[in-house]
């Protein structure tokens, strides 16, 4: 299909699609420690400004087909992303939609749900059990399902266990992949999270090709990096397929801001934390001179800015000099 001159009958026909892919960048400026390629995907090019545009157009796909959404309110737990892209087509839809996330969100996220229009409910992790400390928001959207008072009003997608949301990259993102990289790719690296983007992907490209590498990046215990998750303080989600993980790196939140700036600068990519800790992985891989890598990146700068230099405020990392 030309998409160069059509005229689109609303915003979430932007959303990527085989049709109409998300960038593939190759990074020619920041070197890996081996040789290959190393190319960022950016999918803060969709129009919500992240990846779980996507997720979240399967998950009301999904409940919308299956006749779940008639006469409910949306509730959904998010680190900010899902539950934006989730508020802005429900919105398109008519439904209304009631947001928790984790009180320790980017300010610039919450702000963005509650401008779409969203009940928006900031939760502390202590409601969560001691063995799932980080997990508090999931934890309360969880009550408005199951509570007798609300469980008729309300209705969750949950973006943790529906296999939609790895059908949505399963059936777009890998083959975007794919196609990108005319079959080359020989690494592909995203984070934990919901774990749909990574399931999902590493699904469609082993089927392709069983020699492909799939890294997976977890955050350490205690991290400020929003959207990743460490399963030693957070459940792992049922849609996760460990089968498929090659390997699993540790990043640190320090290299994860560092190589967010490093991207800024370098590549002027205005990514968020989570592309650096993915990029730090990447550049820390032993590639061969043919290797195609190809990480996530899985939304931009915008949504940090504040929460950014809060951190820099507070502790120096990362160590660049901000003012240069």
């Amino acid at each position: 299909m030309d998409l160069s001159r059509r005229v689109f009958d609303d915003v979430s026909q932007l959303i990527g699609s085989r049709e109409n892919p998300t960038p593939l960048v190759r990074l020619g400026r920041i070197p890996p420690q081996g040789g290959g390629e190393i190319h960022a995907k950016l999918e803060w090019m969709n129009p919500f400004g992240s990846i779980k545009d996507r997720t979240a157009r399967y998950l009301l796909d999904g409940l919308r087909i299956n006749g779940r959404l008639a006469g409910r309110r949306l509730v959904e737990a998010t680190s900010g992303n899902t539950g934006i892209a989730l508020v802005a087509l429900s919105n398109l839809l008519g439904v209304p939609c009631t947001i928790t996330i984790p009180s320790g969100a980017p300010e610039e996220k919450i702000a963005l749900l509650r401008l779409l229009g969203a009940e928006v409910w900031p939760t502390p992790d202590d409601l969560c059990p001691i063995d799932h400390p980080k997990d508090g928001a999931i934890a309360l959207a969880r009550t408005f399902v199951t509570a007798e008072s609300t469980r008729d009003r309300y209705i969750m997608p949950n973006q943790y266990e529906n296999p939609d949301n790895v059908r949505a990259h399963y059936e777009t993102t890998g083959p975007e992949i794919w196609d990108q990289t005319q079959g080359k790719v020989t690494h592909f690296l995203a984070g934990y999270g919901t774990c749909g983007t990574i399931t999902g992907v590493a699904k469609f490209l082993k089927e392709k090709n069983r020699a492909v590498r799939v890294i997976a990046i977890e955050p350490e215990k205690g991290h400020t990096l929003s959207g990743l998750k460490n399963f030693q303080e957070s459940k792992k989600p049922g849609i996760l397929d460990e089968t498929l993980i090659d390997k699993t790196v540790r990043v640190p939140d320090g290299p994860a801001y560092e190589t967010m700036i490093r991207l800024a600068r370098e590549e002027s990519l205005l990514a968020g934390p989570s592309t650096g800790a993915i990029v730090w992985a990447a550049l820390r891989e032993n590639l061969s001179a043919d290797a195609v890598a190809v990480c996530i990146s899985p939304d931009n700068a915008f949504k940090y800015t504040s929460y950014f230099a809060a951190r820099v405020a507070k502790d120096g990392v990362p160590k660049v000099d901000l003012a240069v």
